[in-house]
């Protein structure tokens, strides 16, 4: 076999290998507490930098791996939240270097839940509210979470946020566990590779 062969097939292994171990990131792992005192000041927004996103998010979000047009992996641990059944859950907010179209952010959805528990959802980033509001390929400098209620009477629905409702006793104290894992386009959740999911 030629040098150039050899060098060519190692090439394509190398590349191979790198896409492997590169088609998913865990974006973050955290634990928030959030208290009622806090809801109104922040208005139901909980906010992580860039600093605080895992140290592999990509700056390009669509090359050399399309994260932009792959899949969230989303787990709530919902681990203490007040007495009752009252319907919640969470806009969850990429917050764009750059934006456009008058814009600079896009959201998923948590799961709903209405009792401590563990709560797992994919959800396509193609179809993220506002994804075309971003400039992927400039990267995040936030990400924010939205803790949200039951539709308020005579608010629009996105305007269901905790801070707004009638009764915050309802939603606070609260603490979850957030782990978001990014898959580019086309891959699967490997689930062996997020620490969090093997427990």
């Amino acid at each position: 076999m030629s040098k150039s062969i050899k060098l060519i097939i190692c090439f394509i292994l190398t590349g191979l290998c790198l896409n492997s171990s590169a088609e998913q990131f865990t974006l973050f792992d955290q634990t928030f507490t959030y208290e009622k005192k806090d809801a109104i000041p922040t208005k139901s927004h909980l906010k992580l930098m860039a600093a605080e996103l895992n140290k592999q998010t990509p700056k390009n979000w669509s090359s050399p791996l399309n994260y932009a047009d792959g899949k969230v992996f989303i787990r709530f641990e919902v681990l203490e939240k007040p007495e009752g059944n009252t319907p919640t859950h969470w806009s969850l907010c990429y917050i764009a270097n750059k934006g456009q179209n008058g814009s600079g952010y896009a959201c998923a959805s948590s799961p709903k839940y209405t009792k401590p528990g563990v709560y797992e959802i994919t959800r396509d980033m193609k179809r993220l509210w506002q994804k075309d509001k971003v400039v992927w390929t400039e990267g995040l400098k936030a990400f924010t979470l939205v803790i949200k209620g039951p539709k308020i009477e005579g608010k629009p629905a996105g305007k269901s946020h905790a801070h707004l409702q009638p009764d915050l006793d309802k939603f606070f104290p609260t603490k979850i566990r957030v782990t978001m894992v990014q898959l580019s386009k086309g891959a699967q959740l490997d689930r062996s590779k997020v620490k969090i999911l093997n427990k």
